[in-house]
This record gives structure tokens, C-alpha cells and sequence, in this order.
């Protein structure tokens, strides 16, 4: 059975809905085809400023109703909408031929909302072609995960899997060169990259890469960081990499 795209966000209102919540968050939502939004509420003057398809069950409330339907003390900016999960998208959607030859970002068992949301909000200003998860040791989609990606949600496809070593196998088969960031390697990113189809491998903060992730990597790199510090905080790291890949030569 393949693995679902989302889960039940505590306080939403049907089977795996969620509310989103953020001027951006929702015009991303708003714009995206395969989004199903169910219901919206806001203020007067954050609706006005939205183009909202026809049909669309709107709600007028004050500012203090929408913070009962968002997470405690969340910046909803005067709009909350209420979503389906998107559909599920799957590993072979994303190995096929690709012009621009754009990275895949491979997540170990990186589970904060935040990082995820701010790691494919990276993944969007540098053109990722895909994140791909494992489906047990990732966020689901929710209001906190949407608000960090600040409507990347909509636009990077999320892949999850059931088993990442074979997903990085299927990687490789597909021609994909599989780099995994790990603070203890001899060489640094920039010598490891290549002109190859890339894949970056970044594993949860704290733990860093499971042993049997690093075995499914066909190298290893460091990000050349300072002894000031001991680590990047993994989104911070995903950031970076990205950049990396996306100015190397060739």
C-alpha cells in the first residue's frame, strides 16, 4: 500500500484536514489546482485583499475568533482556511528527465514542522525539483509546517516514501549521484558535487544521518563551517547546500 500524503492536525475539522493560516500560506493555496480548501474565515479587510474563487464558503470573523481556530499565539495575519491534504506524489514522478537538471532533497527523519517548512521554502528559491521523506519520521501537513514554508507547500513536490535506503537505491538507478552531509567527512561539498543528477542526503539535527542512510550514499561531504560552532541547524544546512548545487559549474 502506498503511504499517504497527510495526517489528522490536532483541531481540524474532517478526516486529514487541516487549518492553514498566513497571507502567504493561503494565496499559495488559493492559486494551487490540486489544493481542496473546504472553508475560509477572516476579516473584512484580509479577504478583501484575496482573490477567492466563486463558491468558496467564507466566514467573516474578528481577529479574536481566528486565533481560537490556529495554534496558540500563530501570526494569522486575519485568514484561516481550512484543507484537504494534497494528493500523493510519487518517487517516479520525480526521477524522470529533467532540463534543468535540478537537486532532489533527501530528509532522514527530520520531523520539526518548522525545519520542514523552512527547508522547502529554501527548496523553492533554489529550484529543487523535489523533498523526499520517509512517511513514519516526517511532519505531516499542517498550519505551523505551511506558515514556515510561506506557500513552498504548494509549489515543491513532497515525496514520501516507506522506505528511504530503497528510495535512494531508485535514486541511483535513475542516475541520480547521492551526496549525504556529514559533519565527520573529509571533503567538503563544493569537491564532492560534480555535474551529475544530484541528490542531497540530510539527516535530523542532533542526530545527523542514520548509519544505514550514509551506507546508501555514494559519498559523503561536510559543510566547511567554522570550529566556532559545532553544527548548522538542519534547515539552515539545507539552505546552503542548495546553493551550492545550484551555482556549480557545469
Amino acid at each position: 500500500m502506498k503511504p499517504g500524503r497527510g495526517r489528522r492536525e490536532q483541531g481540524s475539522k474532517g478526516p486529514g484536514r487541516t487549518h492553514f493560516w498566513g497571507r502567504h500560506a493561503v494565496e499559495a493555496a488559493l492559486a494551487n489546482p490540486d489544493r481542496v480548501i473546504r472553508k475560509m474565515w477572516g476579516t473584512r479587510e484580509a479577504l478583501d485583499a484575496l482573490d477567492i474563487p466563486k463558491g468558496m464558503p467564507v466566514t467573516f470573523a474578528e481577529g479574536a475568533d481566528l486565533a481560537r481556530l490556529v495554534a496558540r499565539d500563530a501570526p494569522h495575519q486575519g485568514v484561516v482556511i481550512e484543507v484537504d491534504p494534497l494528493p500523493d506524489i510519487w518517487l517516479d514522478d520525480v526521477l524522470g528527465p529533467d532540463e534543468k537538471n535540478r537537486p532532489l532533497l533527501v530528509l532522514d527523519q527530520v520531523t520539526d514542522p518548522h525545519n520542514v517548512g523552512a527547508i522547502l521554502r529554501s527548496a523553492a528559491a533554489f529550484d529543487a525539483r523535489a523533498i523526499v521523506t520517509q512517511d513514519r519520521h516526517s511532519p505531516p501537513e499542517s498550519g505551523s509546517l505551511a506558515k514556515a514554508a510561506s506557500g513552498a507547500l504548494e509549489r515543491v513536490p513532497w515525496v514520501r516514501v516507506v522506505n528511504l535506503a530503497r528510495a535512494l537505491d531508485d535514486m541511483a538507478a535513475a542516475g541520480f549521484w547521492r551526496i549525504g552531509l556529514s559533519g565527520h567527512a573529509r571533503q567538503t561539498l563544493d569537491q564532492a558535487l560534480g555535474t551529475n543528477r544530484l541528490a542531497l542526503v540530510l539527516g535530523a539535527e542532533g542526530e545527523g544521518l542514520r548509519q544505514n542512510t550514509e551506507a546508501h550514499c555514494d559519498e559523503l561531504a561536510r559543510l566547511p563551517i567554522s570550529n566556532a560552532i559545532e553544527s548548522l541547524n538542519v534547515s539552515n544546512a539545507a539552505a546552503i547546500a542548495l546553493y551550492a548545487a545550484a551555482t556549480r559549474k557545469g
